[in-house]
């Protein structure tokens, strides 16, 4: 086709039809990428339904399509989060950051000049003076651009681009923001010597507890979760809390692929303070489905689950209470949480997981990773740019 000859257009969402158009666009732009994989369409839409989801009570949201000559060509959103933006995300730059999501675009670079353009422009138009992305829709869920690492899929909640999405992004004036890293970890490998003797050493002279989440208890063990979370990664770059109602969605998507095991507390006189979590790594399981449960493609995700089981999971949590940071106790919290969900998975027919994400130069954590085993397999960017 010869481009020059057809016009480019972009259109706002507005109905459920134009969100189902929405996830239509990478469903036709990978639909030859074996790295690809589609997710299921009705999470999809309930992730993005206010009804559902709670970010929707704290952002503003928009989104758009591109298309050519009747062809999906791409889209991208645009996001105003009223929660970092009060919580001063801007690290006390004075910006109006807002972000840019779920961007999917071939590989022309007008394709990427008119979706960039338009969500900057929603953007500027209410107040924002500098852009930062991607998130999809948030930094709790997918966010950042794959940079390295385009030889695998990607683990659930975790983003996959092609090479070129990188360039196409810096042409229209976009700079890196941040890093952050995805280990490969070998589950089924024997721990390293050195870090198996220092958690020995440090559970017997530190008087450290661990112990599986009670399932019974969900919403207080959730609770304790967040607690971890909004405490351990208060500091951290883009840094958005987890609150009640997230927790509460969160319960709900992830309450049936939980076991007793996927989650680890690490105690100090009896209370919660560190935390590791590990889901199934539901792209493993909805591979070839084409994001699609209807006619057959729940047996054969019932199989893969139930009969078969699943080889790869997502360490999506780990973390520790500042107060620990930078201690002896603290590194050995963490080994310990880690070492005790591995230890659970490697019984039940685990061969590796995905530790993720870590940023950049959070270089205490990367350490207790490395020292465990792990390995950088894949680099996610976060990219910025003035709207002035």
């Amino acid at each position: 086709m010869d481009r020059s000859s057809t016009a480019l257009s972009v259109e706002q969402g507005r109905s459920r039809r134009d969100l189902r158009q929405f996830f239509e666009v990478p469903e036709v732009l990978y639909a030859e990428d074996p790295n690809w994989i589609a997710p299921l369409r009705f999470e999809r839409l309930r992730h993005f339904d206010p009804r559902h989801n709670p970010y929707f009570a704290e952002a503003e949201v928009a989104y758009w399509t591109a298309s050519r000559g009747g062809r999906l060509v791409g889209r991208i959103t645009a996001q105003i989060d009223r929660r970092q933006l009060d919580g001063g995300q801007s690290e006390g730059s004075g910006e109006a950051i807002g972000h840019f999501g779920c961007l999917e675009a071939e590989d022309d670079p007008e394709v990427f000049r008119l979706l960039c353009t338009t969500a900057e422009d929603w953007l500027r138009q209410r107040g924002m003076t500098q852009v930062r992305g991607p998130f999809s829709l948030s930094i709790n869920d997918e966010c950042g651009l794959l940079v390295e690492g385009f030889d695998s899929p990607a683990c659930v909640m975790m983003n996959y681009a092609p090479p070129y999405y990188a360039h196409r992004l810096e042409e229209q004036g976009y700079r890196k923001a941040k890093d952050i890293i995805a280990y490969h970890y070998d589950v089924a490998a024997a721990e390293p010597p050195a870090a198996r003797d220092f958690l020995d050493k440090a559970q017997r002279t530190k008087k450290l507890e661990f112990r599986d989440v009670d399932l019974s208890q969900i919403p207080r063990e959730l609770g304790y979760i967040q607690e971890i979370f909004n405490d351990a990664w208060s500091g951290n770059w883009g840094f958005a809390p987890m609150t009640d109602a997230d927790m509460k969605y969160l319960e709900k998507n992830l309450k049936p692929l939980l076991a007793a095991d996927s989650i680890c507390f690490g105690l100090v006189d009896g209370e919660p303070v560190a935390v590791c979590v590990l889901l199934p790594n539901m792209n493993e399981a909805i591979a070839g489905l084409r994001g699609r449960l209807l006619p057959f493609g729940w047996l054969k995700l019932l199989w893969r689950l139930k009969v078969r089981g699943l080889k790869s999971g997502r360490m999506a949590i780990m973390g520790v209470k500042r107060e620990f940071h930078g201690t002896t106790r603290g590194t050995a919290l963490a080994l310990g949480v880690i070492d005790r969900v591995r230890a659970h998975h490697r019984r039940r027919g685990l061969i590796w997981a995905e530790l993720s994400w870590v940023l950049e130069d959070n270089l205490p954590a990367r350490r207790i990773v490395e020292a465990w085993g792990g390995q950088p397999y894949k680099t996610y960017r976060f990219y910025e740019k003035p709207l002035r």
